[in-house]
C-alpha cells in the first residue's frame, strides 16, 4: 500500500512516499527566509508553502518512481501548527485525494513525531515512553500501544526548543537557536555557572523553562559585553546542561512510573548530542533501551506523516474531505 505524506505545519515543506516497508522518498524544503527575523513569521511561512508544496510533492513522487495512480492514500498533517501553513497542506492533500480517488488520512503532527522512530526501528513495539521535545512542544507521552497516548507531563510555559531560541537570540547567535547553542557549547565549560533546574512537583512530570531563560538573561545583563562574548561558550554549555538535566531526569522517572523499559525521543531538540548522550547513559544504567530517530526524522518531515498515515489506513481508518486544520490540536 503506497501512501503519500504531506507536512506543512510550520516552516518546512515536505512530502514523502512510504509503502509500509520501505521509505521510497522524503523531500524537505526548509524556509531560510525566517533566519533574518529570529523566528518563524506565519504569513511568510504560508506563502512559501504555497510556492513549494506542489514542486516538493512532484519531486517526492518522482524520486519514489510512482505515478498518481499508484498512490492508495494521502496522509497530511492537520494540526497542531500554524493555521495558514496547515491550510496549504490540507488543501493540496484534499485536491489530490479527490482527483486520484483515494482516502485522505489526517495525521496529528505530534503523533507523526512518535512514528518517526518506527521509520528507523521497524521492529519497535510499545509500550514505551516518548520524550517529544521541539521548538513548540515538550511532552512526556506514555504509549501503551500504537494509536493510544497518555500525556504524563508537558511544559507549563516555554518549550525546550523555544528556550534554546530565546537564549541564542539573547547571546546574538542567530536562529535557529538549538544548533547554534550546541555548537558553541562544545567549546565551553558546563560547570562555568549553575543555572536553576525547575523540577517542579516531585511526583509530576511537567516542565518549566521560563525561569531558566530569565536566569540566563539576568546573568548576561550583569556582564560587560566583552565578557559576554568571551564567555558565550561557557554560558551555552551551562544553559544546555540545565535543560538536559531536567529532560533526562523527568524522562527516566516517567518511564519508571509507567513501568516500561523503553524510551524513545522525538522532535527537533532530540537531535542535540549532549541530550542524547546523557539520556543514553542514564537509560543504560537502569537497563532501559533508548531509541532516537536519525536527525532528518527528528525535524518536521513528510516521512513521519506517511508512516502514521499508512498505519491508520491499514487499520481501515480515514478522514472526511471536510477535515479542517486544528492549530491547537493535542492528544485527547
Amino acid at each position: 500500500m503506497i501512501v503519500l505524506g504531506i507536512e506543512t505545519s510550520c516552516d518546512d515543506t515536505s512530502a514523502a512516499v512510504f509503502n509500509g516497508k520501505d521509505l521510497l522518498s522524503n523531500v524537505i524544503s526548509s524556509q531560510l527566509i525566517h533566519n533574518r527575523f529570529g523566528g518563524v513569521v506565519p504569513e511568510l511561512a504560508s506563502r512559501s508553502h504555497i510556492q513549494m508544496v506542489l514542486p516538493v510533492v512532484r519531486q517526492a513522487m518522482s524520486e519514489a518512481g510512482v505515478k498518481q495512480s499508484d498512490v492508495e492514500g494521502i496522509a497530511v498533517t492537520y494540526g497542531p501548527g500554524l493555521a495558514g501553513s496547515l491550510l496549504v497542506g490540507l488543501s493540496v492533500a484534499k485536491g489530490l485525494a479527490l482527483s486520484i480517488g483515494c482516502p485522505l488520512i489526517g495525521v496529528n503532527h505530534l503523533e507523526g513525531h512518535i512514528f518517526s522512530n518506527r521509520l528507523v526501528y521497524p521492529d519497535l513495539k510499545p509500550p514505551f515512553v516518548t520524550l517529544l521535545v521541539s521548538g513548540g512542544h515538550t511532552q512526556l507521552i506514555h504509549v501503551p500501544r500504537w494509536g493510544t497516548y497518555h500525556i504524563m507531563g508537558r511544559t507549563r510555559d516555554d518549550a525546550a526548543g523555544e528556550a534554546f531560541d530565546k537564549v541564542a537570540k539573547l547571546l546574538g547567535l542567530g536562529y535557529p537557536g538549538g544548533p547554534k547553542i550546541e555548537q558553541a557549547a562544545r567549546a565551553g565549560n558546563e560547570k562555568y555557572t549553575r543555572f536553576p533546574r525547575a523540577f517542579l512537583d516531585k511526583d509530576r512530570f511537567d516542565f518549566s523553562f521560563s525561569g531558566l531563560k530569565t536566569s540566563v538573561m539576568l546573568h548576561v545583563r550583569k556582564m560587560e559585553q566583552a565578557d559576554v562574548e568571551k564567555n558565550t561558550p561557557n554560558i551555552c554549555a551551562s544553559f544546555q546542561k540545565a535543560v538536559t538535566d531536567v529532560l533526562v531526569k523527568k524522562t527516566i522517572s516517567a518511564a519508571q512510573a509507567a513501568g516500561v523499559d523503553q524510551i524513545t525521543m522525538a522532535g527537533g531538540v532530540a537531535v542535540n548530542g549532549a541530550l542524547q548522550e546523557q539520556m543514553r547513559i542514564e537509560a543504560s544504567s537502569r537497563k532501559m533501551s533508548l531509541y532516537v530517530p536519525t536527525p532528518s526524522f527528528c525535524t518536521d518531515n513528510g516521512a513521519m506523516v506517511a508512516c502514521a498515515g499508512h498505519y491508520y489506513l491499514s487499520a481501515g481508518h480515514n478522514s472526511p474531505l471536510c477535515l479542517a486544520p486544528q492549530p491547537s490540536l493535542n492528544f485527547s
